[in-house]
């Protein structure tokens, strides 16, 4: 399965839709523009194994660059476009990317160029696929001078991604290359094939940046597909929906965050829109609080489908509608490597008891350049056990349960708190848009609870809005849990994955 294969059969098939103006590539198209980048690659050095970065937000050039570097067997790392020129220095220079794509819209971009001798001497080409940077190659206009034919050596290259960096340094995610043909079988497109019936009929719509792993892969697995991708340039709720009837979207995949703005639009919005379309969705990268999934399933049908795993590859589970409406808050059995719950020691513990979560028998992930962040993911006794470092029990049944990460867990007089709970509860509140929920230092407890609340009208924030959500958490959880203290912040630092940057609160409280 390859776009190639429909660029035969349906050249004319639009392969990309960017919403926000209709414009489109059709899958001869994307050929095309692919071959000719694998062609200029190779043309500027670029080997099998060798690194390609995109730093873009979401456009069609996205995928034209993916494919032209899949072909010819490349690393391809895509970069937040959110980062400093420092921070996309130290991927390009982690990474070991010797060529560049990006553009003037990418905010740091203009001062990393200027600054490329010293931030990022190993980028032997940087290209722009606008004509803005100055230091940049047109990408458009240096393609032109390249056949559009495959290249002779071609093989399969793969997507290298950085994770989110939510607690600490982003990390490299490098699996080895197969040294297969580009147009080899691939797993995750055979997945959402057979799992959500997606094929050359279907309408995917990705409403998240592609740089991350999720909506790069699913796209990626939609042109294996035949499906035609459209692309919003970042998300918003009505218009989501209004998309999903212009298009007659059949599938998404999405993030919890998303669920509660779209149940934050009122009824009469909601209604607004022909959703019949809507076949499947699925969700991952953040847990979703058990009610907020039960109205989406409410809103639109057993439709809604989950996974949890890590662009690590090391094993995964999944969970149909049906089954999580007889197993709320699972996120479902082992479908990738087999599951093991371990406590502090490294033993097994039984079902319903926390502890960290291990997959056997998944990918072989390295972290680049990083082997004792490699070797603190691997079990001590078990070498082929690998960790995400989060929390979670499974039950009789083995169907998984996530508690929270073990590094935002709170130790306070010598109890292990884990705020996930008390933040989906908070986060449910009507005067509440977000919540987070971290340890703060104590003199005599070490640690106590504060919540730190984005309130859904500023002028709210206060001791009375403080004093109505501490009760509101106290009378439905166990004390122990419950914030001591609640501060305001006009906006949490939230990565579009939906996962919070604690940290980055964290060091407000601890610096």
């Amino acid at each position: 399965m390859h776009p190639r294969l429909f660029a035969r059969e349906a050249a004319d098939r639009p392969a990309l839709i960017m919403a926000a103006d209709g414009s489109a590539t059709s899958y001869g198209e994307l050929e095309s523009a692919a071959n000719r980048g694998a062609q200029m690659l190779r043309a500027r050095g670029l080997a099998t194994g060798d690194t390609v970065a995109i730093w873009l937000k979401n456009c069609l050039e996205f995928y034209q660059i993916y494919w032209a570097a899949q072909r010819a067997g490349l690393y391809i790392c895509p970069i937040s476009t959110h980062l400093t020129a420092d921070e996309g220095a130290f991927i390009l220079n982690d990474s070991g990317a010797k060529l560049l794509v990006t553009h003037a819209d990418v905010p740091a971009a203009g001062v990393l160029i200027a600054g490329r001798a010293s931030l990022a001497p190993g980028v032997s080409h940087i290209f722009d696929i606008g004509s803005a940077l100055d230091g940049a190659e047109p990408w458009h206009r240096s393609l032109g001078g390249y056949p559009s034919t495959p290249i002779a050596d071609e093989s399969a290259g793969f997507h290298m991604v950085y994770s989110s960096g939510t607690t600490g340094r982003p990390k490299g995610i490098r699996l080895p290359l197969t040294g297969g043909p580009a147009d080899e079988p691939h797993m995750l497109a055979d997945r959402i094939s057979g799992r959500y019936g997606v094929g050359e009929g279907s309408i995917l719509l990705c409403p998240a940046p592609l740089y991350h792993t999720a909506p790069l892969a699913y796209g990626m697995a939609a042109h294996r597909l035949g499906a035609t991708l459209v692309i919003m340039d970042k998300f918003d709720a009505e218009e989501t929906l209004r998309l999903v009837e212009h298009y007659r979207v059949s599938f998404m995949q999405m993030v919890p965050t998303m669920f509660i703005r779209l149940l934050a639009l009122p009824a009469e919005t909601r209604n607004r829109y022909d959703l019949k379309s809507l076949e499947k969705i699925v969700h991952a990268a953040a847990p979703c609080p058990i009610e907020v999934k039960r109205q989406m399933i409410e809103w639109l049908g057993p439709i809604i489908y989950e996974y949890y795993g890590g662009s690590e590859g090391n094993g995964s589970t999944f969970i149909t509608p049906q089954e999580w409406l007889a197993k709320p808050g699972s996120v479902g059995r082992a479908d990738w490597g087999t599951l093991h719950i371990c406590g502090e020691d490294g033993g097994e513990l039984p079902a319903g008891c926390d502890g960290l979560i291990y997959f056997e028998g998944g990918w072989d992930f390295q972290y680049l350049n990083d082997a004792e962040k490699t070797l603190d993911a691997r079990h001590p006794d078990h070498s082929g056990w690998s960790t995400l470092g989060d929390i979670g029990h499974i039950d009789d049944d083995g169907y998984l349960f996530l508690t929270d990460r073990k590094s935002f867990m709170i130790i306070s007089g010598g109890v292990n708190i884990y705020p996930q709970e008390t933040e989906n509860l908070l986060i449910l509140h009507p005067e509440v848009a977000d919540a987070a929920v971290i340890g703060v230092p104590h003199p005599e407890m070490g640690e106590e609870v504060k919540a730190v609340v984005q309130p859904h009208r500023w002028e709210d924030a206060g001791p009375q809005l403080a004093a109505r959500l501490i009760e509101h958490c106290r009378a439905n959880l166990s004390h122990l849990k419950c914030p001591r203290s609640i501060d305001f912040d006009p906006a949490l630092p939230r990565h579009e994955t939906g996962k919070l940057y604690k940290q980055e609160i964290r060091k407000r409280y601890w610096s």
